[in-house]
């Protein structure tokens, strides 16, 4: 009988794992509740040679599992944690798990930062005080994630490419603070991260102003919920602090004391958005995953490529990776789409 060999994932998956802890270590994601790290190390099929491709997404759907599988790719890296609760079995019934006993088969490994991104420092919170504070802006053109419709349901997401923005007035630059700093010990170099970001400008700014930022930079189609304290205009209302969060903020921006002047996150409950207003604040929610997916086509894609190659370098192996691949889901997408009613 021939001896039987160790199964292992694929070596680029691998180099992909080693690199997102690295950039996000998974010490900083929240334990209390999250689901971090390597969630399917899938054996690499030695009959088959995997290209060297990674893909980004922010929920693993089975539309991005397919996209996975005729992309050959060999690590889907999810933002969100496709298993977020213990399991007793895998079978082939639930949708979910027969997503992952697929890519098992085909050799393709999952592996979840999710909160490690949230709390970094220029991670994804971060990126959206930078989308408040007007220091990115879109470019012209934009990736079409799911195509344009001629029908009043839009689904998807227009995502802009994003490039700074030289025409800030001085004096108009926002400092950013930690909300809630992650617990000692924290790894060297992330000394300011943490849950949620205080943004302050020096001078107030319009909260108009700061809702045609967002729309721009969280691309189409341009709908999302604003909210305001009974008896007041938009147009009326001046913003000097920010609370910001991705995904649902309420465990994070309802502590911070005082309450800031604008919420900004992905999702909050009714009852938080009305304690909120009811307290002279006012909410700005983009739909959960909306608040988060420009992120990956805009920073982290980047970002892993660039830790990669020094990764590469580092340990010799830049030929036998070369021409290696960081891909974003195009099948992505937040569940909930906009109907806009026709007259």
């Amino acid at each position: 009988m021939a001896p039987s060999t160790t199964p292992s994932m694929a070596p680029f998956a691998k180099v992909v794992v080693d690199v997102m802890r690295k950039l996000y270590p998974e010490s900083l994601a929240d334990k209390s509740f999250d689901n971090t790290g390597l969630l399917l190390e899938a054996p690499a099929k030695p009959s088959e040679q995997l290209r060297q491709r990674a893909l980004l997404t922010v929920d693993l759907t089975k539309a991005v599992a397919d996209e996975a599988i005729s992309g050959g790719v060999s690590i889907i890296v999810s933002y969100h944690p496709i298993i977020f609760r213990g399991l007793k079995s895998l079978t082939l019934q639930d949708p979910q798990q027969q997503t992952l006993l697929r890519l098992a088969q085909e050799g393709i490994s999952v592996y979840s930062p999710h909160t490690a991104v949230d709390t970094v420092p220029g991670g994804m919170a971060d990126w959206l005080c930078d989308i408040v504070a007007g220091r990115i802006e879109p470019a012209e053109d934009t990736v079409n994630i799911s195509g344009p419709s001629s029908s009043s349901f839009y689904s998807g997401i227009m995502i802009p490419r994003y490039r700074p923005n030289r025409g800030l007035v001085s004096g108009t630059f926002p400092t950013y603070t930690t909300i809630h700093p992650s617990p000692e010990p924290v790894p060297p170099g992330f000394e300011s991260a943490g849950a949620g970001r205080l943004l302050t400008f020096d001078t107030p700014q319009p909260l108009s102003l700061l809702i045609d930022r967002i729309g721009r930079c969280l691309g189409s189609p341009q709908a999302f919920s604003v909210a305001v304290p009974q008896g007041a205009n938009v147009s009326d209302i001046s913003i000097r602090t920010v609370g910001v969060c991705p995904g649902s903020g309420s465990s994070v921006l309802m502590k911070a004391n005082p309450l800031p002047d604008l919420l900004f996150t992905g999702e909050l409950s009714h009852h938080d958005a009305l304690a909120a207003i009811e307290r002279g604040s006012a909410v700005v929610t983009v739909f959960h995953s909306n608040s988060e997916r420009g992120y990956l086509h805009d920073r982290m894609r980047d970002q892993l490529e660039v830790a990669i190659k020094e990764h590469l370098r580092e340990a010799g192996a830049e030929e036998e990776f070369q021409g290696f691949e960081v891909l974003v889901s195009q099948k992505d997408r937040d569940p909930y789409g906009v109907v806009v009613r026709k007259e």
